[in-house]
């Protein structure tokens, strides 16, 4: 039987670890020796070795524990071990070698091609300035996917309606070209033309409050989620929710990973695959719904 009682006590009143804290560590500790029990009767912590705790962590996985969730177990089960360890109780630290599995990565979230031309399509803006604004904003990032600090720092002589790029300036101001549809050039000049009536004066920036001062973060996130808000359900409607959007439309239309990288101005190709990822995803739910033997 493991002697646990000693450690838990060490918890409390030593680390100050609250009580639901403790008790969490104490039902790990529970868990692992009733496991360790169906192959030694009354286990000892000396008969505790790294197969033993490498087929408890497949026991775990095979009954739907997540990755994060038998992470920590084995967090509650180092520490128990450590401390066995430092007290003499045992010769060797039994999980010095183990690893416990990868926790996964969550896949973005984006908003499917349907549900955007429904948005960009209907009449949920209207055609006063800031009506023209938003819908601009919106289509801007859905259109180019830059990031939001990007769109934030855009100036009018950024953008080039002639050649249809916007020069964006990104992460340690680091410029790239992107090009933009007609679609956006048609929306953006109508935004444009509707600012220069509404603000005295001239803008450098291309995005303003009525005021004329340049947009903050929270306006830009608030008008993003405003917009999703009206075609979708989904708890995540950021401006980075568009910037995957973006990404995975490219995708799903045969775009080459390494131009969407360029695009989204990533440093490596590694961040731009997650997208593949999320395409395979609504490629299975697609396959699951069609396929009569699915």
């Amino acid at each position: 039987m493991l002697p646990t009682t000693q450690f838990l006590d060490y918890l409390r009143y030593e680390r100050n670890y609250s009580n639901h804290t403790v008790t969490a560590y104490a039902e790990d500790l529970r868990q692992f020796e009733a496991f360790g029990n169906e192959m030694w009767k009354d286990i000892e912590p000396q008969q505790v070795d790294a197969d033993l705790i490498r087929e408890w962590v497949i026991s775990l996985m095979d009954k739907a524990y997540t990755s994060t969730s038998v992470n920590r177990k084995l967090s509650s089960l180092r520490a128990y071990f450590k401390y066995l360890l430092k007290h003499g109780a045992i010769e060797k630290d039994p999980l010095r070698k183990v690893v416990g599995p990868k926790n996964k990565k969550p896949l973005p979230s984006f908003v499917k091609e349907e549900e955007m031309d429904r948005l960009l399509d209907g009449n949920y803006y209207g055609d006063d300035f800031k009506g023209c604004r938003d819908r601009c904003i919106v289509e801007t990032f859905y259109s180019t996917g830059i990031r939001l600090a990007e769109l934030i720092g855009l100036n009018d002589a950024d953008v080039d309606f002639q050649a249809m790029t916007i020069k964006v300036t990104g992460k340690r101001n680091k410029q790239r070209i992107i090009p933009f549809d007609q679609a956006l050039k048609e929306t953006l000049q109508v935004y444009v033309a509707k600012r220069n009536d509404e603000v005295e004066g001239g803008c450098e920036a291309l995005f303003v409050r009525p005021t004329g001062e340049r947009l903050y973060p929270q306006l830009v996130e608030r008008i993003v989620k405003k917009g999703l808000s009206r075609v979708v359900t989904m708890k995540k409607r950021s401006a980075h929710v568009l910037r995957h959007s973006f990404a995975t439309a490219m995708l799903n239309h045969e775009a080459e990973l390494g131009a969407i990288k360029e695009l989204l101005g990533h440093e490596s190709l590694a961040t731009t695959e997650i997208y593949t990822h999320t395409t395979f995803e609504e490629l299975k739910k697609v396959y699951n719904q069609a396929h009569p033997r699915a």
